[in-house]
């Protein structure tokens, strides 16, 4: 017998997914595809995804609840045993409930089967045991059976919940595919932490109002520059009839000096500018800044509405903050 040794345990979990990728590409893909379909039939309805299990696989529910909210399926985590006192209020008509069990005898679980199936949309169950009592009273049994634990004794669940842990992933991502989900959905649902940082729009992080650098076509060089050092930014924005005409940075300024000389102190704003500036909405991620910023090596975006007016300008240094580099 292979000692079971740490590396061993680990691809007896290892060989555990791949058999339920086989399984999802082959004899389970049906079910899983009614799977995915009744889950976005359910939003569709304003319904909820409601997650239970108990022990370790309720530890597993809870994640996979935590991950179906935050890829944009509205889901909560249904403690079996609370459920019994209560708690199976949470489940209202329109909802989808899914289960987790490995033994799919687990009796917490079984004792509300007669409640959720009267008010439920429909019942999902990841079993390992496709004959037992939770998988046959379930619309959709999913198979996470494993070859075998990595446990010593092969008592303790560890390849059976990874298992339930990648399908409930591979449910929810597969979902949020299925509705579009998109990037800008995601940034929604995490305004908080590292992750909301990295997320965060434009209009978050510009510099508006009297902190925007500004002058009008007509501007002197002389006055340009005062902006441009008062306000800090290494550049301005040139504002004719309440739109956007131009910018002026620090770099259209040493190359005018490098061109003209001191004669180019005697130009004005409007004879000087970029007439044609790199642009962005408030509304673009943050991230889409960056990117921009980086393909014109350029250090500032000035932030314009749908009809050119000025809103803010967002600086390169106002990402370092955002964790994007």
């Amino acid at each position: 017998m292979t000692p079971l040794t740490p590396s061993r345990l680990v691809r007896i979990e290892a060989e555990a997914l791949l058999a339920l990728a086989g399984r999802l590409e082959g004899p389970m893909a049906a079910d899983f595809e009614r799977a995915v379909e009744c889950i976005v039939a359910c939003g569709q309805t304003r319904g909820r995804v409601v997650v239970t299990g108990m022990g370790k696989s309720g530890i597993i529910a809870q994640k996979i609840a935590a991950t179906l909210s935050s890829t944009g399926s509205p889901a909560l985590y249904l403690h079996p045993a609370e459920a019994v006192h209560g708690d199976l209020g949470m489940v209202a008509r329109g909802d989808v409930v899914i289960a987790l069990s490995a033994s799919g005898e687990t009796e917490e679980i079984l004792r509300l089967l007669a409640k959720i199936k009267r008010i439920g949309d429909a019942l999902i169950s990841l079993c390992c045991n496709l004959d037992s009592t939770l998988a046959r009273a379930s619309d959709i049994a999913l198979d996470c059976s494993v070859p075998a634990e990595a446990c010593g004794m092969g008592l303790a669940p560890t390849a059976s919940t990874t298992a339930m842990l990648a399908l409930g992933d591979a449910l929810a991502i597969a979902v949020s595919l299925r509705k579009g989900f998109q990037a800008e959905d995601f940034a929604e649902l995490h305004p908080g932490g590292k992750l909301g940082k990295r997320l965060a729009r434009v209009h978050q992080l510009m510099h508006k109002g009297d902190a925007i650098p500004k002058v009008s076509p007509e501007t002197p060089m002389t006055e340009v520059i005062y902006e441009m050092s008062r306000k800090k930014l290494g550049m301005t924005t040139v504002e004719q009839e309440g739109r956007l005409a131009g910018v002026l940075s620090d770099g259209d300024l040493r190359r005018l000096l490098e061109r003209d000389g001191p004669d180019g102190l005697r130009k004005t704003a409007g004879e000087a500018m970029n007439a044609h500036p790199q642009t962005i909405s408030g509304d673009e991620l943050a991230v889409r800044a960056l990117d921009a910023m980086e393909a014109r090596k350029i250090t500032s975006l000035v932030v314009v509405d749908s009809s050119g007016a000025i809103e803010g300008v967002v600086h390169l240094h106002d990402l370092w903050e955002t964790e994007l580099f």
